[in-house]
């Protein structure tokens, strides 16, 4: 088999690993101040279509990719406003915000349906660099928001164990009650992340929509990562630069199926071949829900409770 075709598929993970590591990171630091977000693949859709309709009739890149982040936001708003004051399950309100994405982006996609990505992401030109064997295609074969989530990832990660503002945002998920005793408003950090993890989930569906994806099409636009965005969550056991490492691993994933049928390689029907980042997901998520094993992460440990001050 060629080795080529696997450097590729590698480098191809990579990028389509942006997406999960954007997503990754806004239920990340959601989850981090105790809020618990499953809404990321309605985000995405929702930032996808909005970036595809404002590109389209603007051909502006970066106001189309600022539109999905406001996109993003707004939709976290909501969440936020059900879960921290209204105090609704964090999960029902997840799933809603899940059926209102697909739903709504359906709608307004509708008359866009299989209509080619208006403007493109380019790749950063490196000139030879690109050139360079294995190492070119790898690290210098990728666009500059690929590039900034990777600083991204380390941004976050400074954040969360090297600031103050982070040592109090892990604390808000681990004990509210500790938060609020310091005169610290455990709401006002509540919102802020989850309004900024929403955000983060918002770019990542307007970068998927003009970095991979050929057109607007609602059933596989998306395709379900926003699902594995969230089992990377644990995966990653809540840290962000392990999070780097997990998407590449699940973009991988994702992109054995084409390689395999590309080489026309069938030991196994390719249907259960797609399935294989799925099913990953599936045992990660089973492996990592125990009890034991999210103590041993370092989950955040009041993660889906709200927080009322007067029963502390």
């Amino acid at each position: 088999m060629n080795s080529n075709v696997w450097l590729l598929t590698f480098a191809d993970a990579i990028s389509i690993a942006t997406t999960l590591i954007l997503a990754s990171l806004g239920a990340m630091i959601t989850e981090r101040s105790g809020v618990i977000n499953l809404g990321v693949e309605g985000y995405l859709l929702m930032g996808a279509v909005t970036a595809f309709v404002i590109g389209d009739s603007t051909g502006q890149l970066w106001l189309a990719l600022g539109s999905a982040i406001i996109v993003g936001a707004a939709m976290a708003l909501v969440h936020a406003t059900l879960t921290v004051t209204l105090r609704a399950n964090q999960i029902v309100s997840g799933l809603a915000m899940v059926i209102f994405g697909t739903g709504l982006s359906q709608f307004i996609g509708k008359p866009i349906e299989g209509k080619s990505r208006p403007v493109i992401i380019e790749k950063i030109d490196f000139g030879v660099l690109s050139d360079l064997p294995i190492i070119g295609p790898v690290i210098f074969g990728h666009d500059p928001i690929t590039y900034a989530t990777w600083l991204l990832a380390l941004v976050i990660s400074l954040y969360l164990h090297r600031t103050r503002p982070g040592l109090i945002l892990r604390a808000t998920g681990d004990a509210p009650a500790t938060v609020d005793a310091q005169g610290v408003s455990v709401k006002r950090i509540r919102y802020v992340h989850t309004v900024a993890g929403g955000a983060l989930m918002g770019l990542g569906g307007g970068w998927y929509m003009f970095a991979r994806a050929a057109a607007w099409n609602q059933s596989a636009t998306t395709n379900g990562i926003g699902w594995i965005a969230l089992a990377l969550v644990v995966f990653a056991s809540w840290r962000p630069l392990r999070a780097i490492a997990g998407a590449v691993l699940f973009g991988f994933c994702l992109q054995v199926p084409f390689t395999l049928q590309g080489q026309q390689i069938n030991i196994l029907p390719s249907e259960i071949v797609s399935m294989f980042p799925y099913l990953m997901t599936l045992a990660v998520l089973v492996g990592l829900s125990t009890p034991r094993a999210r103590r041993l992460l370092g989950a955040p440990k009041m993660l889906g409770q709200p927080f009322v001050r007067d029963e502390r």
